[in-house]
């Protein structure tokens, strides 16, 4: 299908809105309904921004939606305002991120203003998985997840806050900050345990936590360990806790080979995720370094 006569129509609404926009500020134009051009011009820029998108042209379809969304905001209509600018930012996905961030961040801040916290969140996560995609900023990606999970926690949303803390918790111990990632995966596990349909998953939570611990020492391992069956008996007959035991004897030994079978046998009947493998490995190399440093 040809989009390119739906762009020619986007663009000469475009001039329109421009040219009612002018008009409502001319001295007669305020004189004669100055405030109903402004609206007629909105509604131009909205009929533009969807034609634009017909055509797949999605900064004209951002910059438009952009356009009706300051419109709306002269005009006090701050709903309608955050709505254009998230679907700005939906339009400049597509094109480019850096723009799409920015009318997202204008959103939350409409949103925050009327007390719509979750929404806010919601588009908080919106933007820490562009900085996790497409810009590939960790540390920004983080800080954004941690606001949503904030204002998730002051909303008494605490599922939606804990997924929001399992990404900075990946995040964070990726970036070795390990102490970071353990106290997100002990909140977590702890709150998990608790609840009837959620007791399934505190042993993984805990099996991450451990990780963590051990990729700063062994000690530290193997003590948080204790900590865990004791809070949560279930978690000793986990294998997830069965293979920590087993690396920490492996570790004790300095025996690389113990480790790795333990690894392999665990990996052959629950597949290892990219996560745990990337921190088992780092718990391998620091049994080698030991190793060649007793050589």
């Amino acid at each position: 299908m040809d989009n390119s006569g739906k762009e020619k129509e986007a663009l000469a609404l475009m001039a329109e809105a421009e040219k009612k926009l002018k008009s409502s500020q001319s001295f007669f134009g305020t004189l004669f309904g100055g405030s109903s051009k402004v609206e007629e011009a909105c509604d131009m820029y909205a009929r533009a921004a969807n034609m634009f998108k017909m055509a797949k042209n999605w900064s004209g379809a951002g910059n438009a939606f952009s356009q009706a969304a300051r419109l709306h905001l002269q005009m006090q209509s701050k709903h309608d305002a955050a709505t254009n600018f998230v679907d700005a930012g939906n339009a400049f996905k597509k094109a480019d991120p850096q723009e799409a961030i920015n009318c997202l961040n204008r959103a939350i801040e409409i949103y925050t203003d009327m007390g719509r916290f979750t929404i806010a969140a919601k588009h908080h996560i919106s933007i820490a998985e562009i900085y996790e995609t497409e810009l590939v900023d960790v540390d920004k990606a983080i800080a954004h997840y941690e606001q949503a999970a904030d204002y998730y926690k002051g909303e008494e949303s605490t599922s939606s806050a804990n997924k929001c803390l399992l990404k900075v918790a990946t995040y964070a111990a990726q970036l070795e900050q390990y102490q970071k990632a353990i106290e997100i995966y002990e909140q977590i596990g702890t709150y998990a345990m608790d609840s009837t349909l959620l007791k399934y998953s505190a042993k993984d939570h805990f099996f991450k936590a451990a990780l963590c611990h051990f990729c700063v020492d062994m000690l530290n391992a193997k003590l948080a360990l204790q900590k865990y069956e004791e809070m949560f008996p279930a978690f000793s007959d986990s294998r997830e806790c069965k293979l920590v035991k087993k690396l920490l004897d492996a570790y004790e030994e300095q025996n690389v080979d113990a480790y790795t079978d333990s690894v392999k046998e665990f990996d052959s009947i629950s597949r290892l995720d990219q996560w745990l493998t990337t921190m088992l490995l780092r718990i391998k190399k620091t049994i080698q370094n030991e190793e060649s440093d007793l050589r």
